[in-house]
């Protein structure tokens, strides 16, 4: 056994129906006095209590999906234009995306508090979008301060994204298995990600607005987003990335999407991995284990479905194929990553 292992630096809070007081305390703890408050417009119900317990000097409300660089500038010009010395986001992954586009310019802290279970808020990685490029990078200036979980700011999350969003994180486990820098900790950290996730899941699905299963989902989608910080985007996220940039494609139904495709893919070249996930599920086998997940869920199931045209795959061939880590466990052909873009994009079964 020989490898490298760093871990990340952050505080992680988890206070069902506690964030303002929760939020309040980290903020005060990292020593802000001028909170920059990052929230939508479609968050606003669950900022605004936040709001009211914070030093607020400015509340931004652009949040566009892939954080466009136009937005970031904007974002990053209001930010320094009131002396903000601390960033709060209340949101998605875009939302957590945005703050950390401004942080990777000012190097100011973030007090992350997810309404989904994106996962961005526990790595250090970054991504901006310019016009169909999505470029992404690792810096721990990004990397969010705290992160509050508070199970209530989930119970309205609509059904559909909860699984989309749910099945992302599962994304960000499998791809820990195999990434560029995976180590056995990370693997031990999304092989628990996978069963708290697989056990969450259902539950959230099954009642929305159930605080156990929604914690049960938060922790394993907090497994899931550690183990990638240090595994590294392997080849599922880079496919993602691309189609994402590339086609304006909604981040987490692409994700829900490829992910199975990706798993058949790479499982058959990879025993350790399909073992741990297979356990993971309590299944024989990983992909019989997330196909079972899947017949409960009803997910995603087909990138034409979210605007992704089918000539797209040979556009995009090129570029995913560079991105693609060379320690993948499955050789990337030009033919067999073109059926594999088949596949997802008409939502074909899996053999």
């Amino acid at each position: 056994m020989k490898f490298t292992h760093a871990t990340l630096p952050q505080r992680v809070v988890f206070a069902a129906g506690e964030s303002p007081a929760a939020v309040a305390a980290e903020v005060e703890a990292l020593g802000g006095s001028k909170v920059m408050l990052i929230a939508s417009d479609r968050e606003k119900e669950l900022a605004d209590p936040i709001a009211k317990e914070i030093p607020v000097v400015l509340r931004h409300e652009e949040v566009v999906m892939h954080v466009p660089v136009e937005v970031a500038g904007r974002a990053l010009r209001t930010a320094v234009d009131a002396g903000a010395d601390i960033l709060v986001s209340v949101g998605g992954g875009s939302t957590t995306g945005l703050a950390k586009a401004v942080a990777l310019t000012t190097g100011l802290p973030i007090v992350a508090v997810p309404t989904t279970y994106a996962g961005s808020e526990a790595t250090n990685v970054w991504g901006l979008t310019e016009g169909e490029t999505k470029t992404t990078g690792v810096d721990d200036k990004v990397l969010p301060a705290s992160v509050v979980y508070d199970a209530g700011l989930l119970t309205s999350l609509p059904g559909e994204m909860t699984v989309a969003s749910g099945l992302n994180a599962m994304a960000h486990c499998v791809d820990s298995m195999w990434g560029p820098r995976a180590d056995p900790i990370d693997r031990a950290l999304a092989q628990e990600g996978i069963r708290a996730l697989a056990s969450g899941l259902p539950a959230v699905a099954d009642d929305s607005t159930g605080i156990e299963g929604i914690e049960q989902t938060l922790y394993g989608a907090y497994l899931a987003a550690v183990a990638f910080a240090s595994a590294g985007s392997g080849m599922h996220h880079k496919i993602c990335h691309v189609l994402g940039g590339m086609f304006n494609l909604p981040h987490a139904q692409t994700h829900a999407v490829v992910l199975p495709y990706v798993l058949a893919f790479n499982a058959p070249h990879a025993p350790e991995a399909e073992a741990r996930i297979a356990q993971a599920f309590g299944s024989g086998k990983a992909g019989a284990g997330l196909a079972a997940l899947r017949k409960v869920l009803d997910p995603p199931r087909a990138l034409r479905d979210y605007g992704m045209p089918e000539d797209g795959i040979a556009k995009a061939l090129g570029s995913i194929t560079k991105a693609i880590p060379d320690n993948n466990p499955t050789v990337v052909t030009d033919e067999n990553l073109t059926a594999l873009l088949k596949a997802a994009w008409a939502g074909d079964p899996i053999n």
